[in-house]
């Protein structure tokens, strides 16, 4: 089977179709995948270290503000179906998937166009603008959440396929002291906190962080305490952690990216992140004690609309921007409390809640699927 996987921008649509990629080829070794992406995106970076052959085809975004830069993003809606039509010709794919960001859209569309199978995933509760855009030409929308369908036209409803979300393989895979005996984590950090705000960043996670590590974390030398700061916030994030003194503690590790990220959820006791739809069901899998940070800043407010569900259930905590910018100290102060004698109950009882949102399945159902498109257009 020959596979062309496309999503781009950021790790919350690049991590996905990683995830089915390993999928396929992890049930099928033979399989030959390729990733269509861009070169400003994360793609850029994961793809290959995957272990996939990365293209790249280059298309933007329309702002909805007037600006100069929608003339070169409507010549490239213009152009870049082209590219992708070449592209695909030459790789000559049994199927392509898509999983959200502006490249998707053309790579789709034109392998619809040639009559090739092609399908969606769409990982929050809003369906994004590709997928809106895609959903009259794919064959197939996988969706994390049934509510998703609310925003699919009626006439496509009969394509949906609640399938949850695919996570990349080890999330759930590796025990906690397995995680920490790899990662070389001594005996004298009887804690772990690990902390993120997405693949790009994100400003206000950076700052609610190193709020806990002045007030927490360096007080704390038993608790090692992980952070990637994101591409675009590293530079600006760095400086304050140096300016601070946050650098002088060993217990205290700052990155811009997060490699390993499974392997470093299962050593977590604790995790501080946003609340986009992979994030919530890498930790439902793994188990973890969220604090949960929702970006304001995305359609229809998902991430709180997420992360809100799983508070409520008693899974997960949820502390607003808005909030933390009139106490920077609530989620230092949580911290402490949880990882005390009195508050262990509690951070125990909402690792046990979390994993009742874990879709333990999603991967083999999208793969079997798979397989279906395959064989129908081959039949």
């Amino acid at each position: 089977m020959r596979v062309l996987m496309t999503g781009g921008g950021t790790g919350g649509h690049v991590n996905p179709a990683l995830a089915i990629a390993n999928t396929i080829k992890k049930n099928d070794p033979d399989a030959v995948i390729a990733y269509v992406g861009t070169r400003r995106g994360i793609e850029s970076r994961l793809v290959e270290k995957a272990g996939y052959p990365l293209h790249f085809i280059e298309v933007r975004g329309i702002k909805r503000s007037l600006s100069p830069s929608n003339i070169k993003a409507a010549y490239l809606a213009l152009t870049s179906p082209l590219k992708a039509r070449s592209l695909i010709k030459e790789f000559k794919p049994d199927i392509v998937i898509g999983t959200g960001g502006y490249v998707s859209w053309p790579v789709v569309k034109a392998a619809s166009s040639m009559g090739i199978p092609t399908a969606l995933h769409e990982s929050n509760a809003i369906a994004g603008v590709a997928v809106k855009m895609l959903q009259n030409n794919v064959d197939r929308i996988y969706l994390n959440f049934e509510k998703t369908a609310e925003t699919i036209s009626e006439k496509n409803r009969s394509k949906l396929l609640h399938v949850g979300n695919p996570v990349m393989g080890g999330f759930s895979a590796v025990t906690r002291e397995e995680a920490r005996e790899r990662l070389g984590i001594p005996d004298s950090c009887e804690k772990v906190i690990l902390s993120y705000g997405g693949s790009l960043g994100a400003e206000k996670v950076n700052d609610a962080v190193i709020e806990i590590m002045k007030r927490y974390t360096c007080r704390h030398p038993e608790v090692l305490h992980y952070h990637a700061t994101g591409s675009i916030e590293h530079e600006i994030c760095m400086g304050i952690y140096k300016r601070e003194g946050l650098d002088r503690y060993p217990n205290i590790q700052m990155t811009e990216y997060i490699y390993d990220m499974p392997l470093r959820m299962a050593a977590a006791d604790i995790t501080v992140s946003r609340a986009g739809a992979m994030t919530v069901s890498e930790l439902a899998m793994s188990g973890k004690c969220a604090i949960f940070i929702p970006s304001p800043n995305v359609a229809e407010n998902h991430q709180f609309r997420n992360a809100r569900v799983l508070a409520d259930a008693g899974a997960a905590l949820v502390y607003e921007e808005k909030e933390l910018a009139e106490n920077p100290g609530l989620i230092a102060e949580k911290i402490e409390y949880l990882f005390s004698d009195e508050g262990r109950e509690e951070r125990e009882g909402m690792c046990g809640k979390i994993k009742a949102f874990a879709t333990l399945d999603a991967n083999k159902l999208i793969y079997e699927d798979i397989l279906k498109l395959v064989g129908n257009n081959k039949g």
